[in-house]
């Protein structure tokens, strides 16, 4: 009976301590920073399909992304998708688009791909609200050979 019970002592140990990680692993995701891969063409040459990049969460609960920010959001036309573009307005700023002006509304961004006859973004489905942003793109850790940090924009 004794074996018993020093088995079951050390199981549960180990099943709390696999908790405890789990838990610890989804609050770092969700509220600090994860890896993505991209794919798809629109934010080329900066990032192409199969780049592994960081996404920082802080950013937005602290100063806020600024123009020239590389973020991550859901998709407006797909929102089990996430995109990866740059950010080319905040709030307040006019924006050409086509054949008119389009002024960016308080709490969203103006998000546009590097590639941009290739590129699926807010000049064809409007303004981002920011609930639907991620993150920002800090860093590139893959492929090896082409490692590079995204810069912050904070003082422009």
């Amino acid at each position: 009976m004794s074996l018993l019970l020093k088995h079951s002592k050390k199981a549960g140990w180990l099943v709390s301590r696999v908790i405890q990680a789990a838990c610890i692993a989804h609050c770092t995701l969700e509220h600090v920073a994860d890896l993505i891969v991209c794919y798809g063409p629109s934010m080329e040459p900066t990032l192409y399909t199969d780049n592994i990049i960081l996404c920082e969460h802080i950013t937005k609960r602290t100063r806020g992304f600024q123009k020239g920010d590389i973020v991550i959001a859901k998709s407006i036309t797909a929102p089990d998708v996430f995109i990866c573009k740059r950010v080319t307005g905040v709030a307040g700023d006019y924006i050409w688009s086509g054949f008119n002006y389009t002024v960016v509304p308080r709490g969203h961004l103006w998000l546009e791909g590097d590639n941009s006859t290739n590129s699926t973004d807010s000049r064809e489905y409007g303004p981002v609200p920011l609930a639907l942003v991620r993150g920002r793109v800090v860093l590139r850790l893959w492929p090896l050979r082409d490692i590079r940090l995204f810069p912050s924009y904070e003082n422009n």
